[in-house]
């Protein structure tokens, strides 16, 4: 309970983007200082239960619970966040030049509503710079679990040049990411959305594959798996759409959802900010988006849910409606660390009630249950 009822207070009395410097700063620093990943480890993490274990995309995952990115944006604390228990991490995004992002302020916490609301514009150093990180944490990381990277286009490159985005931030970074997303979802930076249909997506893909296969040559090793973060803003039909390319295209799987535009349902007066609405509120979409992805693929592609998830009766929900793994970020801000301990215990406790004896017999449970 030391987040929630010491931290979560002074963090919470500073501005939230001044609070996640700040905690950034901490985290990324614990690194240098004997022993501390272990004290982290030993405050939160659970013992790992066979029975949350899974395999997806050739990676072993100790249990389905991910951190999302946006958090660690710059990838300068991936082995604090892999102390605290997380199954796997995702960084970034980060594209192939540095961007300041959007002007200040743009990150908003909504308590009432359970949200966040940022229009923070992939604000991050560059993917140069994130690999010497990398490569400079990735040897003193003592829990090491599957990292993600996630990478998108720089705000000044046109969508009609963004492919050569994605295939530096791949050829920067492909040693040190056990798999990478690509991000066409985020609604911050002008005209991204927009590669995620038709067959701008298709060759995008296709571009990032072939990135892929020559890095992977070249590094003499396999060729990482990509996976796709969609946006939850598309009619069904466009979802529809995208998935089939998606599937087509032959990469290895999606993460639903992003963040919404959508202000459906707030309370707080920051719900007048632009940006993208994180939390509760997108919970339902996202897994709406899960459940048809699921049903659309018989289950084959397998899928990160994210989304609104702030306990277990939340990742349960997703996983019986056809995820794999899931993420968490602003139930992280909101709840702290202990909840990653309290997730597992949960999924264990509602896996026991349905009579399951793995994750994997609850993953999809629902579609099953409708025949």
């Amino acid at each position: 309970m030391i987040y929630r009822k010491l931290l979560k207070p002074l963090l919470f009395a500073l501005d939230a983007e001044q609070a996640h410097h700040l905690l950034m700063g901490v985290l990324s620093k614990s690194a240098r200082i004997p022993g501390m990943q272990s004290l982290f480890h030993g405050l939160y993490a659970t013992k790992t239960n066979e029975a949350l274990r899974l395999e997806r995309f050739g990676l072993t995952f100790a249990h389905p619970l991910g951190l999302a990115a946006g958090l660690d944006k710059n990838a300068e604390a991936v082995p604090a966040f892999s102390a605290i228990g997380f199954a796997f991490m995702e960084v970034g995004t980060l594209t192939p030049r540095p961007q300041a992002g959007n002007e200040r302020p743009r990150l908003f916490r909504l308590p009432v509503d359970q949200a966040l609301i940022n229009r923070m514009g992939f604000n991050n150093v560059g993917a140069s710079q994130a690999a010497a990180t990398l490569a400079q944490s990735l040897p003193r990381t003592k829990y090491r679990n599957p990292l993600a990277i996630n990478i998108g286009k720089n705000k000044t490159t046109a969508n009609e040049q963004a492919v050569d985005d994605y295939r530096a931030c791949v050829r920067e970074l492909f040693a040190y990411g056990d798999f990478f997303v690509v991000n066409i979802s985020s609604p911050n930076t002008p005209d991204l959305r927009n590669l995620q249909y038709g067959e701008e997506l298709n060759r995008l893909l296709q571009e990032i594959k072939q990135e892929m296969y020559e890095q992977a040559t070249a590094h003499r090793t396999d060729v990482k798996p990509i996976l796709v973060k969609i946006a939850p803003d598309m009619s069904e039909a466009e979802l529809k759409e995208v998935v089939a390319t998606i599937v087509q295209s032959g990469v290895a799987g999606i993460i639903a959802t992003n963040t919404t535009v959508s202000r459906d349902g707030l309370h707080h007066p920051h719900q007048k900010e632009m940006g993208g609405l994180s939390g509760v509120p997108v919970r339902q979409r996202s897994t709406e988006f899960i459940r048809l992805i699921y049903k659309w693929t018989n289950g084959e592609l397998p899928i990160i849910g994210s989304g609104g998830i702030f306990d277990a009766d939340d990742a349960y929900e997703k996983i019986r409606a056809g995820a794999s793994l899931v993420e968490v970020y602003t139930g992280l801000v909101y709840r702290g660390p202990e909840m990653i301990g309290e997730i597992q215990r949960g999924l264990l406790k509602r896996m026991r009630q349905d009579g399951f004896t793995s994750i994997e017999q609850a993953i999809g449970a629902d579609h099953r249950a409708e025949v």
